[in-house]
């Protein structure tokens, strides 16, 4: 694992407060947040995000039960959409026992917490009617 971060930052550095880095998008200097979501959601989301506007970096965790999105800095403060949840990477944006399902890439350091949102909104509708139709 190494300290850096996806957008170029150094883990365990970050500077403080949202826009920290002035002339530069806070992603590209800072660490990230971290969206985790039940795995089965997340894969739904991914799919999602990859057709249309697109998706950040996600990790998944080797027992297969969950997966990771990087968004922006500052995402933790405000989410609260059910069934997830957002915290600071607080210097490892790759937790032990992780690897990445998207990795990290020039053109989208981060996926936008908006879209993001309405994709897992998306992806839960989509595993509760896949659930009900396995059930009947």
């Amino acid at each position: 694992m190494s300290g850096d971060l996806p957008g170029g930052g150094a883990a365990g550095g970050g500077a403080a407060g949202p826009h920290a880095c002035r002339g530069t998008a806070a992603a590209d200097c800072e660490e990230p947040d971290i969206v985790t979501v039940p795995a089965r959601q997340g894969l739904e989301a991914v799919d999602i995000l990859r057709l249309g506007s697109g998706v950040g970096p996600v990790l998944h965790n080797r027992a297969g039960d969950s997966l990771a999105f990087l968004v922006p800095p500052g995402t933790a403060d405000c989410w609260d959409v059910p069934g997830s949840s957002c915290r600071q990477a607080a210097g490892e944006p790759q937790p032990l026992g992780s690897g990445w399902l998207v990795p990290p890439r020039t053109g989208t350091a981060v996926t936008d917490p908006a879209v993001l949102r309405a994709a897992l909104g998306e992806a839960a509708r989509n595993v509760e009617l896949a659930e009900r139709l396995d059930g009947a």
